[in-house]
């Protein structure tokens, strides 16, 4: 097999990962996308692993090596990712990214929060952990 096939593959796969990180707003398909784009990387460690052992003649196959690193990362970047993305979701309600960029930076309103509330900011803290 050429080299050229698992290559093409491996630059659709990671195009296909990064359009996906770039346009998509729920963060588990942004993870979703990373891993693709983890994946393409892999495919051509292997590749060019293969054909460099073709010809080289050498044994040591650290491409491959390399690829096993890249799993075990992959997997614990997923791991974490994932319970990230779950305790936001249990606190915020949402794994919309723009809406959480939007938390974060103070653009969201509250009904309580304007500058003609009688509420007292420690009643809005009891009444914020009393429904949470």
């Amino acid at each position: 097999m050429h080299l050229a096939y698992p290559a093409v593959l491996a630059a659709l796969l990671f195009c296909t990962g990064l359009y996906g990180v770039l346009a998509r707003r729920n963060a588990i398909l942004v993870l979703m996308s990373v891993e693709l784009m983890l994946n393409a990387v892999n495919l051509n460690l292997v590749a060019f692993d293969v054909w460099l052992s073709r010809a080289a003649e050498e044994t040591l196959h650290s491409g491959q090596a390399l690829t096993l690193f890249t799993i075990a990362i992959a997997a614990a970047e997923i791991g974490i990712g994932l319970a990230i993305v779950l305790a936001v979701h249990r606190n915020r309600g949402t794994a919309d990214i723009d809406k959480l960029r939007d938390t974060a930076e103070g653009h969201e309103s509250h009904p309580g929060d304007g500058p003609d509330s009688d509420a007292e900011p420690t009643e809005r803290t009891e009444k914020a952990e009393a429904t949470a």
